[in-house]
């Protein structure tokens, strides 16, 4: 008797928890029901520059959050560089004199954008764009060298590195008849071991300005797992520019590639220096 009354219990039990969910489940509906569901938001390239300020589903341009760039863990050691009017400019950190007012052109450019700590290693080059000067940086042609070869910021020299419209080494370089000689430098150290011949320096610098400009790209392959012999080529005016010249490849890292009768000269000229230097 009792087994059946605590059966009876236990099913009346069971019963009203059954009718308590399906109750809980319907009031649940109807709030669901209940809530009108949002419209979606129209993407803003689909709203007429004419209203573009008015809501838009209750959503405005001022109440969209602008994108957040993703932060850049790369760690990046730019070259001093600046780029303006298509060509890239290098440093030259050790071939150049201080900059003064007397030394300084006409502005050409300014910088519009910095690098450091601001790009990552997608950046797109762009003019305009310098490793470490500060935007706003004026960049002036430096006096007595055309502007695509020589420029000033920062009180610091830049000197062409890329120019796709020179099509020779001479319209890449503004040296023309502003050599006074030619020397050989350490490749360990970049210190200064002998100097070619007056005649050699005439000689080299007449082979080097008619060849044909071609880029580091398209010199890359032919260099890449060689070592190069370190050149400096000095101006008249104080001032010099770094050239490497790869003998195998038979091409120059300014974007080049040599004539025969210029690397024999130069292997030439390396050879007696050397040995005169002890070396």
């Amino acid at each position: 008797m009792k087994f059946m009354r605590w059966l009876a219990k236990a099913a009346c039990l069971l019963m009203l928890a059954l009718l308590t969910a399906g109750c809980a489940n319907e009031k649940q509906n109807q709030t669901r029901q209940e809530v009108p569901l949002q419209p979606a938001v129209t993407a803003m390239e689909d709203v007429p520059a004419t209203t573009a300020a008015e809501p838009v589903s209750g959503i405005t341009r001022e109440d969209v959050p602008a994108a957040t760039p993703e932060p850049c863990n790369a760690i990046i050691e730019w070259v001093d560089f600046l780029m303006i009017n298509d060509i890239k400019y290098y440093q030259n950190f050790e071939g150049t004199l201080p900059v003064s007012a007397d030394l300084l052109g006409e502005q050409v450019g300014e910088i519009s954008y910095m690098l450091e700590n601001n790009a990552c290693t997608d950046h797109v080059t762009r003019n305009g764009d310098a490793a470490f000067l500060p935007v706003g940086t004026p960049v002036y042609a430096v006096k007595g060298y055309r502007q695509e070869f020589r420029v000033a910021a920062g009180s610091k020299i830049y000197e062409v590195n890329e120019n796709a419209k020179a099509a020779t080494m001479g319209d890449l370089l503004d040296i023309e008849g502003k050599v006074l000689k030619v020397s050989l430098d350490s490749g360990q150290d970049g210190s200064h071991i002998g100097d070619f011949s007056a005649e050699a320096s005439a000689q080299f610098i007449g082979e080097l300005l008619p060849l044909q400009n071609v880029g580091f790209e398209g010199v890359y392959k032919k260099i890449q797992s060689e070592s190069g012999v370190f050149l400096r080529v000095h101006l008249q005016d104080g001032t010099s520019l770094r050239m490497v010249y790869y003998p195998n490849g038979n091409a120059f890292t300014a974007g080049a590639f040599g004539t025969e009768t210029l690397k024999e000269l130069i292997m030439s000229e390396r050879s007696r220096i050397k040995a005169a230097a002890g070396m």
